[in-house]
């Protein structure tokens, strides 16, 4: 990360930043809408060393200037929006969702309608294509850490869909749970990204505030109007453990709505990035998972949906070349896959599709080095995927419907 020494004069007071400001080392400081509402606070800030990521002011002075929205917006004419890029719009969408939650009790917390339509939003494209909504959870090198709390979110979000549909729970209950991953860290969404950046363990301070998010949340959404008993139960619970051990309360009899939230959550963290460590492979999540379930009907759930090299996941075959999984098969040792290298390992220009299920490409196991695909677009592996444009999602059903 590239940052600018933050001038005095780009900060208006009493106006939310456009930004997010950093010490020197990188550390958030202050998010992107945050309010500096006096000399004083300014003062201090500066005073302190105050810097701006340059990609982020850039963008920001793109947004700014008029002749270029006006670019962007032929731009967009000629090439419409692919499936990635949807994906990748879901965690600034749900950033602005939530962007008016002070650090304590909000007075105007996000209404349960607008969670609903988010929550329909993302199970469109969850419907459009699973291959890649699980792509987008595997493959997290891209991701600002910033963010984590918001992205976490919908990746739990869309493993609670995916294990709700197995199990064949009622449509009412999986939108529960939707919307329970959703919203169950409301209150720290903004220090999960601070810790997520942090390189040190967590602080006593830090811990406080976790053990209180899951009764503070429900507080905010009780406060919102959200009167669905499983949504809040599951989310009051989603900490607890049947052993006693777990929090806020201890109980030894969380519901299983909470169970299955606290199984997508703590799987969807584990194979998350943080700068204190890397992301946990798949195969070995899912074998603590299997672990701790005792081979329950949730880790079944889970393992039989990514399966052994989901979509995302780097593999060598045996023909020597280096490939990215992009779609399951009946077969959870054979997934299609797009070769991104020859048989010796070099780079090639343009990916091919192996069947791994053919002898001369089968699956020698997963490769640890990611470093080929830290930055290659998704476009590449799947080709481009435009949007059908027939008719908007979702349109002319219920959201329950689609949870079907």
């Amino acid at each position: 990360m590239k940052l600018l020494r933050l001038p005095r004069s780009k900060v208006r007071l009493g106006e939310p930043l456009p930004w997010n400001v950093r010490d020197e080392s990188t550390r958030l400081l202050l998010s992107r809408g945050h309010i500096v509402d006096s000399e004083e606070q300014l003062d201090a800030l500066l005073n302190r060393g105050a810097f701006v990521d340059v990609e982020e002011a850039r963008a920001v002075a793109h947004l700014a200037d008029p002749a270029a929205q006006e670019r962007a917006s032929l731009s967009a004419l000629k090439r419409p929006e692919n499936l990635f890029s949807l994906w990748d719009h879901t965690t600034e969408e749900m950033h602005q969702l939530m962007a008016t939650l002070p650090a304590t009790l909000p007075d105007t917390p996000p209404a349960p309608n607008q969670i609903t339509a988010f929550a329909g939003r993302l199970i469109d494209l969850v419907d459009q294509d699973v291959d890649m909504a699980l792509y987008h959870m595997v493959r997290q090198e891209s991701a600002h850490h910033y963010y984590y709390g918001y992205y976490h979110a919908i990746h739990t979000s869309v493993l609670c869909l995916l294990m709700a549909r197995r199990l064949q729970w009622p449509s009412a209950k999986m939108l529960s749970l939707v919307h329970a991953a959703l919203t169950m860290n409301l209150s720290i969404l903004q220090l999960q990204g601070v810790m997520a950046e942090q390189d040190e363990p967590m602080r006593e301070s830090q811990k406080t505030q976790i053990r209180a998010h899951p009764e503070l949340a429900v507080q905010w959404l009780a406060g919102a109007g959200v009167t669905d008993g499983d949504w809040l139960t599951a989310i009051a619970q989603h900490h607890e453990h049947a052993d006693g051990n777990g929090y806020p309360q201890g109980r030894t009899d969380p519901t299983d709505l909470a169970v299955a939230l606290r199984v997508a959550d703590v799987f969807t963290s584990k194979i998350s990035p943080r700068k204190l460590r890397a992301a946990l492979p798949i195969q070995e999540a899912a074998r603590q998972l299997f672990r701790e379930d005792h081979g329950g009907p949730l880790s079944s759930a889970v393992i039989k949906e990514f399966g052994l090299y989901p979509p995302g996941e780097v593999v060598k075959l045996s023909s020597g070349e280096i490939g990215i999984v992009m779609r399951r098969t009946d077969s959870v040792k054979c997934p299609l896959v797009a070769s991104i290298t020859d048989t010796q390992g070099h780079p090639t220009v343009h990916t091919v599709q192996r069947d791994t299920s053919q002898a001369p490409y089968t699956i020698v196991g997963p490769v640890a080095d990611k470093t080929l695909v830290a930055r290659m677009p998704p476009e590449r592996i799947y080709g481009y995927q435009p949007i059908a444009a027939a008719s908007p999602p979702g349109a002319g059903t219920t959201l329950q419907h689609r949870l079907a």
